[in-house]
């Protein structure tokens, strides 16, 4: 198989607040659009030509695979959903007896597509798909795959009761065209009382063909999978490929320019990139990765499995989180903590205590701190396009908008988000959601009475 379909034109309107400044498949994910991790995995699987179909903030998906060879970008006419923006690579692919279909906005280790792509090969089915078992997480979240030994039964949408659900990953024979073109546009295997939206998904064209008889190959994941849909995916895609990368981490990777001081404390293997510092008193608590140019100095104490970006300082006592991710330009420092993902150019410092996502370009003032803990014990619920969701991680983080600013003493409760271009003034409480362009300040009312001397008796 040498082509493939990259999906990347959504509009992305449940990753709030970040959908208005950014492409969901360009995401960050330690460090990396999401699109060109996937793209960088596909061209090393062998595949040779990626048609990407790009629509809402195409240009960040141009811009991360750039440089990339045989890549060829097709602009979605207008939105109508996956099947139809499938068939906008028809006219560069159609010579090609089979092909790859993927989602741009995935976080999916290379061996799982390998291994679909193996047994697609192996099988001389009609068509592959990629699914993943439910585990804790529930139906009704997901389009869901009916499996039967290794095969694909049928497929239904946002099921009360399921097993395993689709990853938007296809390996497809020519004739899958066909099926993309007679479409319904409207996902027709829903439970009773179910209320699809008037679009023409893939998976429903993937029914068809189960319908007529074709055989379809189920391939279940054998490594990590994330669908990118809601914020606090971007919190499990970084951490899981953090985890991924470490994992076959065996040894110091450390280039000659790079200095580690022998007093620093250092709790597992290294990667760091040139003209970086880890210097004295930092503590390391296990495995780092560190880009170029960057400090890690003055009594910063750092988890392990973090990354660290280009062109970053942590420093003055600083506290990061194992597992977090640290995006480049950024700056930690004056005992400030940080837990979560931050995208890049991002400043903490002065007794800050953050929990989340951090979008590029935020300045968090001195003191502002996110509570992750509700005073009840009980789930916090972050409404979505109106829906309540219970997230089983990352519910009572923050989610902070680019280009955003909070003042002195910002205080953000549970599962909290500002909308991208906004400020959040010293002292105030935001207790949900912050609008995007809004300056949120608080009022103060001022009692002023005469005092002096003559207040005690002189």
């Amino acid at each position: 198989m040498k082509a493939a379909v990259v999906l990347a034109a959504g509009d992305g309107t449940k990753i709030v607040p970040f959908q208005q400044t950014r492409q969901k498949a360009a995401l960050p994910a330690c460090n990396v659009p999401l699109v060109r991790r996937l793209a960088d995995d596909l061209l090393a699987l062998g595949i040779e030509r990626l048609v990407v179909v790009v629509g809402h903030l195409g240009q960040q998906v141009m811009h991360a695979l750039g440089g990339l060879r045989g890549v060829v970008f097709v602009p979605q006419d207008r939105p109508q959903g996956t099947a139809r923006a499938a068939l906008q690579a028809l006219g560069y692919l159609e010579q090609e007896e089979e092909f790859l279909l993927v989602y741009g906005d995935i976080a999916c280790a290379r061996e799982n597509i390998a291994k679909l792509l193996d047994g697609f090969k192996s099988s001389g089915a009609e068509a592959a798909a990629l699914v993943q078992p439910l585990g804790d997480e529930r139906g009704l979240d997901w389009l869901c795959a009916h499996v039967s030994g290794q095969r694909l039964t049928g497929v239904s949408g946002h099921p009360r009761h399921a097993h395993n659900r689709l990853c938007g990953v296809y390996a497809l024979r020519k004739s899958a065209w066909d099926y993309l073109r007679r479409n319904p546009g409207i996902f027709r295997h829903v439970r009773v009382g179910g209320m699809p939206p008037v679009e023409a998904e893939v998976a429903e064209s993937v029914q068809l063909m189960v319908e007529e008889g074709k055989e379809v190959l189920a391939v279940e994941t054998s490594d990590f999978f994330v669908d990118v849909d809601k914020p606090w995916h971007i919190l499990e895609a970084n951490r899981r490929i953090a985890d991924y990368l470490f994992r076959s981490l065996n040894e110091d990777r450390i280039h000659p320019t790079a200095r580690i001081s022998d007093k620093a404390k250092l709790g597992g293997h290294v990667v760091i990139g040139e003209n970086s510092v880890i210097g004295e008193g930092v503590e390391i608590e296990g495995a780092i990765s560190v880009g170029r140019n960057s400090r890690i100095t003055r009594g910063a104490i750092v988890g392990g499995g973090v990354v660290v970006g280009d062109d970053c300082g942590l420093m003055e006592y600083c506290s990061v989180d194992g597992r977090s991710v640290i995006g480049e330009h950024c700056y930690i420092g004056h005992c400030a903590e940080f837990s979560g993902v931050m995208f890049d150019r991002v400043c903490l410092s002065h007794y800050c205590e953050i929990s989340g996502v951090v979008g590029s370009a935020a300045d968090i003032g001195a003191a502002t701190v996110c509570g992750t803990l509700r005073f009840d014990d009980d789930e916090q619920v972050i409404r979505i396009k109106g829906r309540p969701e219970r997230p089983d991680h990352g519910g009572s983080c923050s989610y902070i908008g680019d280009y955003c600013r909070t003042g002195v003493n910002a205080t953000l409760m549970p599962g909290c988000r500002i909308g991208p271009y906004s400020l959040v003034g010293p002292n105030v409480v935001v207790y949900d959601e912050v609008a995007p362009n809004t300056m949120v300040l608080l009022k103060q009312e001022l009692i002023e009475k005469p005092w002096g001397p003559e207040r005690y008796g002189w």
